[in-house]
């Protein structure tokens, strides 16, 4: 079984940042991609970012690219979310997820295994 505990959210003003962590604890951690997802309320689960199992590749949506950095650190079975330049619109319940199938990790919430309960992102204007 694979726990994930997401921490670092909070209440932010516009152009602030702010760093996730994700810390991972059951099974192997580094064998698997990982990814973080973000849900506004009344929105769908949403892709944010992911990285491969051994970090050499990563994927990010448009909306955040440029602005947010994805990382792990293997050896502290942690996954990190770096958030900069925030906006109003990153507003939102932010997950992280193991993807057990796909190398880089998938755009799909539906394809991934294990979640965390979330945490909090809360950008005012």
């Amino acid at each position: 079984q694979v726990q994930l505990v997401e921490s670092g959210g909070g209440l932010v003003q516009a152009g602030g940042s702010l760093r996730l962590s994700c810390a991972a604890s059951g099974r192997t951690f580094n064998d698997y991609a990982m990814g973080w997802f973000r849900q506004a309320p009344g929105k769908e689960r949403e892709f944010v970012s992911a990285i491969s199992w051994n970090g050499d590749r990563t994927e990010y949506a448009d909306s955040v690219k440029g602005r947010f950095t994805i990382s792990r650190d293997n050896a502290k079975n942690m996954l990190y979310l770096q958030m900069n330049s925030l906006k109003p619109e990153d507003t939102a319940v932010y997950y992280c997820a193991i993807d057990m199938t796909h190398y880089s990790g998938s755009y799909y919430s539906s394809e991934y295994d294990y979640w965390g309960q979330g945490t909090q992102v809360t950008v005012s204007s």
